[in-house]
């Protein structure tokens, strides 16, 4: 449990970079010590220790801002800036003034000094007052409190609570204030009577009833619909993409209410781009199929073959089709031991084995990781393999397609 005592004490250890106040009630902060400086050079070497590091970590205590600057001699310097924490009857006042006022609560909640505080919680002439073991009796402040006040700023720019707890009240202390005086305001201004609402004993709102059972959920469609045909607006977007978008979402919510799976979770963009590309059969492919193919190869960095060839193992079992087609591995011998006599014994020929694969002119068998075969067609005298038919966990099954 943090105490008020201990809300009242903050180190830190790391401040924000830079030397400049970016708030305005960090510009205010500084302008109150450099208005009481009567050396611009002072300020001038102040900001360049604050710029390069070499304020230490600052405690912020009510009153009282401390560092260990560290200047051209090796022992650091002990700098502080005091400011007057206000007493019990000014910080009543101040919290009554906020609570009371919905816009300065809610920029004191987004952490910024609220402009109608400006006056009150910032420093006013001469309050903010400047010391340290250096031995530069000049009139003050002296190049390691003026690096003091800038880095001070910068906290105050991140924090605007550090000059709330210089004035004497840490955060946790304060909100919990401010909230209970905030519900006292809104108690206030409620009115004095209750709407007339018709009572209810507590004993008939807890009794237990029993609720009639839930309607049957409604039987999935077979199919996923057709979207609407959109105008060609020059103005609108792509009919070709607004259709494309449409239907994708239909077959992935039909896939969802059927399956409970989202059938693109996990997907890479080639696999997205296979997958779109398969509801598209390459025979036949209209113009706006065709545009679809170039520009998902596009996306992708790869050829429109390479899609077409891509889609045509997606249509032949999805995901593990299109691992067949893309991996080579090695399987143990089992698999091979049995496939090749029943090829045989089916009358199919001699298949050649290579890594996955059985090949015997222009027909091949790839054995996927699913355990299953995938068969795959060329024309003779080339070795461009396409997928047909179905896969199958009997090797002639599915090459007889």
């Amino acid at each position: 449990m943090i105490t008020a005592r201990d809300d009242r004490r903050r180190t830190f250890e790391t401040v924000p970079a830079g030397a400049a106040a970016v708030s305005w009630w960090g510009r205010a902060w500084v302008s109150a010590l450099e208005e009481v400086s009567g050396d611009p050079a002072r300020l001038a070497r102040g900001r360049g220790y604050a710029t390069d590091g070499h304020v230490d970590a600052v405690t912020v205590t009510p009153g009282r801002i401390v560092a260990y600057v560290r200047g051209s001699r090796p022992r650091p310097y002990r700098t502080e800036l005091t400011l007057p924490a206000f007493a019990d009857a000014e910080w009543g006042e101040l919290l009554e003034d906020v609570a009371a006022d919905p816009a300065a609560l809610g920029a004191l909640l987004e952490r910024e000094v609220p402009q109608s505080l400006a006056g009150t919680v910032l420093p006013g002439a001469g309050e903010l007052v400047p010391h340290c073991s250096c031995p530069d009796f000049g009139r003050p402040p002296c190049k390691h409190a003026a690096a003091l006040c800038y880095r001070a700023a910068r906290l105050l720019d991140e924090d605007p609570f550090v000059l709330l707890l210089l004035r004497g009240r840490g955060e946790r202390e304060l909100l919990e204030d401010l909230t209970r005086r905030n519900a006292a305001h809104a108690a206030r201004e409620q009115p004095d009577t209750a709407p007339d609402f018709p009572a209810v004993a507590a004993r008939a709102a807890l009794v237990r009833t029993v609720l009639p059972p839930l309607p049957a959920p409604l039987a999935a469609p077979a199919a996923a619909g057709l979207p609407p045909a959109y105008p060609a607006d020059p103005a609108a977007p792509d009919p070709l993409a607004l259709d494309q978008l449409a239907s994708d979402a239909a077959a992935r919510a039909l896939a969802l209410l059927t399956t409970g799976e989202d059938p693109i979770a996990g997907l890479s963009l080639w696999h997205d781009a296979v997958r779109l590309a398969s509801a598209h059969p390459t025979a036949g492919l209209t113009g706006a199929a065709r545009t679809l193919y170039r520009d998902l190869a596009r996306a992708t960095g790869r050829t429109t073959t390479d899609l077409a060839r891509a889609a045509a193992a997606w249509r032949q079992g999805g995901r593990p089709a299109l691992a067949a087609l893309e991996e080579a591995w090695d399987p143990p011998a089992g698999p091979f031991d049995r496939a090749r006599p029943a090829l045989l014994a089916a009358a199919q020929g001699t298949f050649r084995p290579e890594r996955n694969r059985l090949t015997a002119h222009t027909r091949q068998l790839r054995l996927g990781r699913d355990a299953l075969w995938y068969a795959y067609e060329s024309r003779p005298g080339d070795d461009d393999w396409w997928p047909t038919g179905r896969p199958s966990s009997d090797p002639v099954t599915a090459l007889r397609g």
